[in-house]
């Protein structure tokens, strides 16, 4: 018997895998536990993990000092993240140069969910996990959220649940694999390992994990402040399910090649770069007993906590925090071009990424850094996205940054409707793309970031 072709094998793989994660979307109640056995749950949980998060002076923070030669805050084991500051040059926004603290972790972490087959329905395990900086306690997390000095348990803390799944996959199990990036606004080149693992039968929920189906997440990331970032990230990196983002759907007004082109064009042209400076007399920044601000009282502060909890690694630490000065905004615009679907992207530089330029929602920003502004100096379609319809907008709920890094950090997700009768089109920064395009893109790492890709979870469930 003649054997397919490998690209025919894989395609054929991938389709079945398409069908299985759709059985999975289109189950919305679970065959494990009813989605009002897991609010039930999940109070129960809450309760349980209960953090105890103070805020303190700089000389409180136990194992973290500020350097004596560059005023850096560092811990003391020389591992888990420091605070630095960074000059940055670049073309791209209103503002042509500025200084500021960032957070460098040099370092790649784990955000991974375990996929288990249940009755012919694929389930995720998800965890009820706190981070200090969360606005609500406990939230929805992957199965493993962990960085690499959490893993190797630096702090001398309990071992992470089910990490093996992940680091000694089985052959074949690997649904989706990229290293990510994160915030490049605060964080300084830092990426995570996002992946999504299927296991066999011997993998069970423990007390604070649970099975959920991809409809159940997807009717779960409606509610504000539930469903982790970490968690969102993974998620929008699985293949995309629907029959609208296949290999056999319609063209978009961009081919895939016209799509590369176009993002490594931008990242050839874009002018930015970046300098390491000494926290210590940063301009425009002024240290405190227990706080870094900006002497506009604008953009994000540095604090520090001290933290208890008894569902932790270990029970008790202290840690900075990123607290930023306002709400984030992050909002996609959607349009039927041709009878598909196209959303538009922009080509954004932050000083952190790796490369120069990721691609972004069509507006990303926190509204109150940029009030002061004239109107053409604010990002473009803000004051559109602000003045939306309610009848436009396909998706609208507030959800949490990383809370193990940043303070109450949270933005307003909005998915927005436009037609032919909107100001709205493709400039050199911008470019409207297939939902097909944008997972094609996620099998990669540091083509969409953080913020795109929680928009693009959201997406696969309006």
């Amino acid at each position: 018997m003649t054997q397919p072709a490998t690209s025919d094998r894989t395609r054929v793989s991938e389709n079945r895998l398409a069908d299985r994660l759709a059985v999975s979307a289109q189950c919305t109640e679970g065959l494990r536990m009813s989605t009002r056995a897991f609010f039930d749950w999940f109070a129960d949980r809450r309760l349980a993990h209960a953090q105890t998060v103070r805020r303190i002076p700089f000389d409180r923070l136990g194992q973290w000092d500020f350097s004596p030669d560059s005023g850096d805050l560092r811990h003391r084991s020389g591992r888990f993240f420091s605070v630095q500051g960074l000059r940055v040059r670049s073309d791209f926004g209103a503002v042509p140069e500025w200084e500021q603290p960032i957070i460098n972790q040099p370092e790649h972490g784990i955000l991974g969910i375990a996929v288990r087959e249940f009755d012919g329905v694929l389930h995720c395990l998800m965890q009820a996990k706190s981070e200090p900086g969360n606005v609500n306690g406990a939230q929805l997390s992957p199965t493993v959220q962990a960085t690499h000095s959490n893993f190797t348990r630096v702090h001398g803390g309990s071992p992470v649940p089910y990490l093996d799944v992940f680091r000694r996959p089985e052959p074949g199990r690997v649904l989706a694999d990229a290293l990510q990036s994160e915030q490049g606004a605060w964080f300084l080149h830092k990426r995570n390992r996002n992946m999504v693992v299927e296991v066999g039968p011997g993998v069970e929920a423990g007390e604070d994990f649970c099975w959920l189906t991809l409809g159940q997440l997807g009717r779960l990331l409606s509610y504000p402040n539930l469903v982790n970032m970490d968690a969102r990230t993974a998620l929008a990196c699985l293949p995309d399910w629907r029959p609208e983002a296949s290999a056999d759907a319609p063209e978009g007004v961009h081919t895939d090649r016209e799509v590369r082109s176009w993002l490594t064009g931008r990242r050839a042209e874009r002018r930015q770069t970046t300098e390491r400076l000494p926290l210590r007399g940063l301009p425009g920044w002024h240290r405190s007993g227990d706080a870094i601000t900006h002497e506009s009282g604008r953009h994000f502060s540095i604090m520090a906590v001290t933290v208890g909890s008894r569902r932790r690694e270990v029970p008790a630490w202290s840690q900075p925090l990123l607290r930023p000065h306002g709400d984030g905004l992050a909002a996609l615009l959607v349009k039927r071009i041709g009878g598909v679907r196209h959303t538009l992207v922009c080509a954004r530089s932050e000083p952190g990424f790796v490369d120069s330029v990721e691609l972004g929602p069509t507006v990303q920003c926190i509204p109150a850094s940029h009030a002061h502004l004239p109107p053409g100096d604010r990002p473009p379609y803000l004051d559109f996205v602000q003045s939306a319809g309610v009848g436009r907008i396909l998706f609208d709920t507030v959800l949490s940054e990383e809370g193990g890094r940043f303070h109450h950090a949270q933005s307003r997700y909005v998915i927005i409707e436009v037609d032919d009768t909107d100001p709205v089109g493709e400039s050199p920064d911008f470019r409207w793309l297939t939902d097909g395009q944008l997972a094609e893109l996620l099998k990669y790492g540091g083509h969409l970031n953080i913020q795109a890709r929680t928009l693009v979870a959201a997406l696969r469930t309006v």
